[in-house]
């Protein structure tokens, strides 16, 4: 008979191991070094990094304390979210938050939907964006990752770099960020779309 707490501790062990590879591969990519500059830092072989990046070892404690040190950031951080629970954001129709961005000033409105620190991936942001068209302003945006828009309603003129896109009700467009983006000109008022951006960006 298999025994219910050994079947529980395992998946712990393999939770708090993916927690801590998940943690030192975003600290890692986030210090803007590969995993041969870490393990240089740390005193560990690249193949150890690689290993413990993809939880496929269990991290002593005097090799997270060298991991810790050599990111710079404090041991308990490599381990955070491991004991948390799942965690998820509701939001009932019309009751996003509202927030002040670079096109409130020309009328554009922004809501919330809510955002989520993850402990294994990027953390997302949704936003329902309003365009009323009685602007000629559209500031343009440039930032990290990628950004996924899909329209809801109206229609509008997006531009990407040099090149500009027609969205209409039910478009959609995934697009390089650190590119210059943003609607140019509403069609058909109000335009109004659901953006997806890393949170920060």
């Amino acid at each position: 008979m298999t025994d219910p707490h050994e079947t529980r501790s395992a998946v712990e062990e393999s939770r708090l191991e993916k927690t801590v590879g998940n943690r030192v591969r975003h600290y890692r990519a986030a210090a803007g070094l590969t995993a041969a500059d870490l393990a240089a830092r740390a005193g560990l072989s690249p193949a150890m990094i690689s290993r413990i990046e993809s939880a496929s070892t269990s991290a002593s404690l005097t090799t997270i304390n060298r991991l810790a040190r050599a990111l710079d950031v404090p041991v308990a951080s490599l381990f955070r979210g491991a004991d948390a629970p799942r965690a998820a954001v509701v939001v009932k129709a019309g009751q996003g938050t509202e927030s002040v961005r670079a096109g409130s000033r020309q009328g554009h409105r922004y809501a919330s939907l809510g955002s989520l620190l993850s402990t294994s991936g990027p953390s997302l942001e949704p936003v329902i964006v309003t365009l009323n068209g009685a602007s000629d302003e559209f500031p343009l945006y440039e930032h990290a990752g990628v950004e996924f828009l899909y329209m809801l309603e109206g229609s509008m003129l997006l531009v990407h770099g040099d090149d500009e896109h027609v969205l209409e009700a039910g478009d959609s467009i995934l697009l390089d960020a650190e590119t210059p983006h943003g609607p140019t000109a509403v069609l058909r008022a109000p335009a109004r779309f659901l953006s997806v951006n890393p949170v920060g960006g």
